[in-house]
């Protein structure tokens, strides 16, 4: 029958009970203040000597509750939590290696150390093998020497558990990014689409004024009917060129512009935009000689940064939105600033002034 090492009643009672339910406070390179630990042993060897050697030294309080046999061992795991598990190696009665393995195959994660009187050099590699932490020999170890064995077996245990929840935070961050990013670029694409219908809207708005303006009639008033010809049959379900679909559009620029770009992106999320300035204002020319629309720029960088997000695979993907949302922002100032530049010279054309004195020839 085991027992708390300190004689304790009433309120302190209670106090101990609270203890009892708190997870042990690992502290790196140092022994547990309280330890919660079960041991399964035999009828024959009860747990008693392994209570007083644990009450000689009061490095850490060890909390100690026995079983009796695999079965009893095995339930009291399912029913509670421990903060180590000592188990007696004594074949035939009880074989440690085989309630180790019992044990971890059951998904228990307790730390399991094996007590026994065999040779060290011979069990700790078996111990090893089926999920213990560790082998003691009773006969030469020390209590001291099992309270450390006991605090890095438990210590390691925690950080097993910390790293898979790092690892699964790390996991689900990389998804919600992955999402997010899936979100912004339709929604990019939706913001192209509302402004491919509003340019619909104004050339069906400009076309009907212009009809007015000519003596025509307004689309809500009423009309008398006029004679309609009959559309060829090659027209029919054919759109017009204003509601051509994005990826129309992306498929009437060349091909090597689109590669080209895709370099660019690549380039752009791993270097910045300080080592690709040049790159950048020959693009920017080359889009702004080319014509090339602000919708069809947008465009071509959507098509370029989606193929690199589906890419990433399990990688981050907030870098890589950003450098690209900040390419963008460059690539449309910079062709903004071309097209403004051609503006100019178009509005005001270069004139050759006269020279002083010269008079200017009479009309």
């Amino acid at each position: 029958m085991s027992g708390i090492p300190l004689a304790v009643n009433g309120s302190s009672m209670n106090s101990v009970l609270l203890d009892l339910a708190k997870p042990v406070e690992v502290i790196r390179g140092a022994l547990p203040k309280r330890i919660r630990a079960l041991f399964v042993t035999t009828p024959r060897r009860a747990g008693a000597w392994l209570t007083e050697a644990f009450a000689s030294d009061s490095a850490s309080q060890v909390v100690l509750e026995e079983a009796n046999g695999m079965a009893a061992g095995l339930a009291r795991l399912r029913e509670d939590v421990f903060d180590a598990v000592f188990i007696s190696h004594d074949p035939p009665d009880l074989d440690a290696l085989e309630l180790a393995q019992a044990v971890r195959g059951g998904g228990s994660e307790e730390p399991v150390l094996v007590l026994g009187t065999a040779d060290p050099q011979e069990m700790m590699a078996l111990a090893f093998e089926v999920g213990a932490d560790g082998y003691l020999c009773v006969r030469t170890a020390t209590v001291r020497a099992l309270l450390w064995s006991a605090a890095r077996a438990i210590e390691r245990h925690h950080l097993l558990r910390e790293n898979r929840r790092l690892i699964q935070a790390e996991r689900q961050r990389l998804q919600y990014e992955h999402q997010e990013a899936e979100r912004l670029l339709s929604q990019q694409r939706a913001l192209i689409t509302d402004l491919e219908s509003l340019e619909d809207e104004s050339s069906i708005t400009s076309l009907s004024e212009n009809r007015l303006k000519r003596g025509g009639h307004s689309p809500f008033s009423p009309r008398t009917p006029e004679k309609r010809s009959v559309p060829d049959s090659s027209q029919i379900g054919s759109k017009p060129e204003v509601n051509l679909s994005s990826d129309s559009i992306l498929l009437r620029l060349p091909a090597n512009l689109v590669a080209q770009y895709s370099e660019l992106l690549r380039a752009y999320v791993i270097m910045g935009s300080g080592n690709l300035a040049d790159e950048m204002t020959n693009l920017a020319e080359l889009l702004a000689t080319a014509g090339i629309a602000p919708q069809q720029a947008m465009l071509l960088h959507l098509k370029a940064l989606e193929e690199l997000v589906q890419g990433l695979g399990s990688r981050s993907a907030r870098h890589v939105m950003s450098r690209a949302d900040l390419l963008i922002l460059e690539l449309m100032m910079r062709l903004a600033e071309n097209y403004r530049n051609r503006y100019l010279e178009r509005s005001f054309p270069v004139r050759q002034l006269l020279l002083p004195g010269i008079l200017p020839k009479p009309t």
